[in-house]
């Protein structure tokens, strides 16, 4: 027999033997466990300081951009609609030449809270659109002419007022489809005065790469509002055939150059990308293919915000054309009705 002391050690090392001989947990049969993601030390969506992306460029890089902004306020033909004209003599669909015109310009709390803060998103509202949604929220702004009308420097300086004297978070660019080249200038600009938060480019994604090319390094955060899917809503609701190919385009190009939405600790976007989709009655198909691309063909890390704040307005439900009739006489239409008859579309 062994002595007590010895009897122990025996012990000490069977019950060691028998932890590292530990039989493996095996999942039930037909069932695929996937591999666990990487865990971070630090989460990649954090920063601890941030520069907006407009600080860094070099003299060499502003040059261009400015040359080219120039080139392009010449020759139009920088959202999708390409309408080749010179803004300095004339407008194109937008109805906006060589200046901007500016409905408002101010501290505003109505924007995803990562963005606006404790002290608002600096957004400035820009009149005119290169789309026609009939459904649109901010109609009186987006389809007509009112505003105040500024160059790219003065536009320059109000970013810098909304810094200073606002204490905005960013500035946010609303509807800036259509005068990219003049917002590069602005920005540029703002640079030399001392401009120092991210840009936010609050867009309907209906842009191309050639704009979206002189606005990487300039913009810090896009806000791309990703409307419909199929080319039948495009036609029928944006006025705009192509709507779906230019958004998914644009929407890739964006998520190159910013990445998925970074924040700092105080939970503030800085940089990266964020989607909107708002979900309009009987369009639930068009947002389930809208998220399936950006899973699949962008990022699935990438932040969505699925909006539900639609109300019918804008040219919904209002007479769009008059129709003859057999007997000579006209009756009215409704925007959207012959193509939504017997379909069921809440939109008309």
């Amino acid at each position: 027999m062994l002595p007590s002391s010895g009897m122990q050690q025996l012990r000490v090392v069977a019950a060691f033997g028998c932890r590292r001989t530990r039989p493996r947990l095996l999942p039930p049969a037909g069932i695929v466990l996937t591999q666990r993601r990487p865990l971070h030390l630090a989460p990649p969506f954090l920063v601890d300081d941030y520069i907006p992306r407009y600080r860094l460029l070099s003299d060499v890089d502003v040059a261009k951009k400015r040359s080219l902004a120039y080139s392009h306020l010449r020759n139009c033909n920088l959202c999708p609609r390409l309408c080749g004209i010179n803004r300095y003599e004339t407008t194109g669909m937008c109805l906006i030449g060589e200046n901007v015109k500016v409905n408002v310009i101010a501290p505003h709390f109505g924007e995803e809270p990562c963005i606006q803060g404790h002290n608002g998103s600096g957004s400035v509202f820009f009149s005119g659109c290169n789309l026609r949604c009939s459904f649109c929220q901010n109609y009186d702004i987006a389809h007509q002419r009112n505003g105040f009308d500024l160059t790219p420097e003065e536009l320059g300086e109000w970013y810098v007022k909304l810094q200073d004297v606002g204490q905005v978070h960013n500035v946010n660019l609303v509807t800036p489809e259509h005068v990219v080249p003049q917002v590069a200038l602005s920005i540029l600009h703002a640079r030399t005065l001392g401009l120092k938060v991210p840009i936010v480019y609050n867009t309907s994604a209906f842009d191309s790469l050639a704009s979206l090319e002189l606005l990487d390094g300039l913009v810090d955060i896009y806000m791309p509002d990703f409307k419909v899917w199929s080319r039948k809503a495009s036609r029928r609701l944006l006025k705009a055939d192509d709507y779906a190919a230019a958004a998914t385009e644009s929407i890739r190009a964006m998520h190159a150059q910013v990445g998925d939405l970074c924040f700092t600790g105080d939970g503030i976007a800085k940089k990266g990308l964020l989607v909107r989709h708002l979900v309009m009655p009987g369009q639930e198909d068009e947002a389930k293919e809208i998220v399936k691309f950006i899973a699949e063909s962008v990022s699935r890390d990438t932040f969505l915000n699925i909006m539900e704040q639609y109300r019918p307005n804008a040219h919904v439900g209002k007479p769009r054309r008059r129709a003859k009739t057999k007997g000579g006489d006209t009756e009215g239409e409704e925007d959207g009705e012959a193509e939504g008859r017997g379909g069921g579309c809440a939109l008309c």
